[in-house]
């Protein structure tokens, strides 16, 4: 429920000073902004100087863009609240800019009559079970996909091999060279799409668990990256202490370098590249739907481009890629070795800097479905 004060209504005859007004709003356990007329920030109470890390002192002028980015969404409620005149609540917004972590907030955007402050801006965390509900059904529609790719990966397998064959059979018969390059494009292609359905199946391997050191994973996917991107550094911010857990290091591996090398070839035509893997303990996560009082949380940051507005929610779907030619299988891949082993991977990006967030419980979670 917003909470609104009397004294911050439309038409109050006798407004008080603007110490006065704001000190209720001091003591409310939600983030509260005010802003006037050109979206600058006017009043943020302590709730809010620790909801974006800010101090009131920074917040004061700061422009709502400056602090958010560029959010559509929470524009759009402040024209709502406008027009209406009345409040208008956004339920679910993503915010964060500069860096700084990604907020899942609702936000009631409330309009103002006093000289200072035109609008009044609640936020509230996202209830836990709304994102549970969001994070099943989106699993769900992710696990379908997987087994659609599967089903039809199986059905292709079959006959390619016959088309491969008949094609080798041709070539023997055939003495005129420029046919026989007909036959090696039939058979080149052959194996492409063989090795892309070996691709697909492959994630149905359950995971071969046994001590895992994150951090010598992390240094081989490192080695590899850098065989072949030399042209692109990375750098490692790791946190010693970590403890090994029971992982398939195979698969671990294997998804870290697709999100890696994902990042690296995105940062193909960035100037001044780079990529940063950082590992920390992350405490009382939840992770499909189980609760974990640890976990190793793995970061991937780049400098690159960003992943594309229009492909930001489906970026972990079978054959999503924001780059030509890509497969847009490697971030499949990558979530499915991720989620057998109970974990998460998440992406946050805008442009110029994009995170990759892998969460793996520490005590064993052998996921045998």
């Amino acid at each position: 429920m917003s909470f609104r004060l009397p004294f911050l209504s439309r038409g109050n005859a006798a407004p008080l000073a603007d110490g006065e007004a704001w000190s209720g709003l001091d003591l409310l356990a939600t983030g509260v902004l005010a802003i006037d007329a050109d979206e600058r920030i006017a009043y943020a109470n302590p709730a809010a100087e620790n909801l974006f890390e800010m101090s009131r002192q920074k917040l004061l002028g700061l422009p709502v863009a400056d602090l958010f980015g560029d959010v559509p969404a929470l524009s759009a409620a402040f024209e709502r609240s406008r027009a209406s005149g009345s409040p208008y609540t956004e339920q679910e917004l993503e915010l964060g800019s500069n860096g700084r972590t990604k907020l899942h907030l609702a936000c009631t955007v409330s309009p103002l009559d006093m000289d200072n402050a035109a609008l009044l801006l609640e936020f509230r965390h996202i209830d836990q079970q709304l994102k549970i509900a969001r994070e099943e059904r989106i699993n769900e529609q992710q696990q379908a996909n997987r087994e659609l790719i599967r089903s039809l990966a199986h059905e292709i397998k079959n006959p390619l091999g016959g088309i491969r064959g008949a094609a080798q059979l041709l070539e023997r018969e055939l003495e005129r060279p420029q046919l026989i390059e007909y036959t090696q494009v039939i058979i080149g292609e052959s194996d492409r799409l063989q090795s892309l359905v070996n691709r697909l199946l492959t994630p149905h391997r359950l995971p071969n668990y046994r001590r895992t050191n994150i951090h010598e994973v992390l240094v081989r996917v490192k080695g590899v990256v850098q065989a072949e991107f030399p042209a692109i550094p990375v750098y490692c911010d790791f946190d010693t202490s970590l403890p090994e857990f029971e992982a398939d290091n195979e698969q671990i591996m294997q998804a870290v370098l697709n999100v890696v090398r994902n990042a690296a070839q995105a940062l193909a035509t960035t100037s001044g590249p780079r990529i940063t893997l950082t590992t920390r303990i992350a405490r009382y996560v939840t992770l499909a739907k189980r609760r974990h009082r640890l976990a190793v949380a793995i970061f991937v940051e780049d400098n690159g481009p960003g992943v594309p507005a229009e492909i930001r929610d489906r970026i972990f779907f079978p054959l999503v890629s924001g780059r030509e030619g890509g497969s847009g299988l490697g971030l499949t891949i990558a979530q499915t070795f991720v989620a057998q082993h109970g974990g998460t991977l998440d992406c946050d990006s805008e442009p110029g800097h994009t995170t990759f967030s892998i969460l793996l419980p520490l005590e064993s979670v052998r996921n045998t479905g």
